[in-house]
């Protein structure tokens, strides 16, 4: 009995751990101890399994499970013979970062481009604007060189997103497969 004392020590101690930091990937304490009783689980589970080992409500591990599958960390599962929903943990926890990675980056990165473009115009036709003072100019020629750095940026940050998608990180930073 001591040993499977210390099984669930050890797999407990992993638990509350993802749970602490399931919030970078933007969810919550409850979905990542959901993720980590998964993880450690053989077979694929149903929402029930689910709701009668963590005691969570119905409506909480349904959300929970629902956040985790949109992030793809989780992956519904069918099998001979079962009519309700199986859910697993997705395996490839390299996928699931470079696909979470990538989905917030691009958005960022499309929303940023788009407001530096258009600020980046208006100061422009600002320069080019007989009516601006001398002063307003010289603002705005230094807020277009600032623009015009985080432009660059930005430009490089789509490059590190695609690396990630392309799987070029792997050339720079190799997985440890043991």
């Amino acid at each position: 009995m001591e040993d499977i004392e210390q099984l669930d020590k050890a797999r407990e101690r992993i638990i509350e751990t993802i749970a602490q930091n399931i919030h970078l990937y933007g969810l919550t304490p409850s979905a990542g101890r959901l993720y980590g009783m998964m993880f450690f689980h053989r077979e694929p589970l149903t929402l029930d399994e689910m709701k009668e080992e963590l005691g969570m409500s119905k409506t909480s591990m349904s959300t929970s499970v629902r956040a985790l599958s949109d992030l793809k960390m989780v992956e519904r599962v069918w099998k001979k013979g079962v009519r309700k929903d199986l859910y697993q943990v997705e395996e490839d926890w390299y996928q699931s970062f470079i696909d979470l990675f990538s989905t917030k980056w691009k958005g960022a990165v499309s929303v940023h481009k788009t407001a530096i473009k258009k600020s980046l115009a208006e100061l422009k036709n600002l320069i080019s604007d007989e009516q601006t003072s001398t002063d307003v100019i010289e603002l705005a020629r230094e807020d277009i060189k600032k623009l015009e750095y985080i432009y660059t940026y930005y430009e490089w940050l789509e490059r590190v997103v695609e690396s990630f998608e392309n799987h070029e990180i792997f050339d720079l930073v190799p997985k440890r497969i043991e």
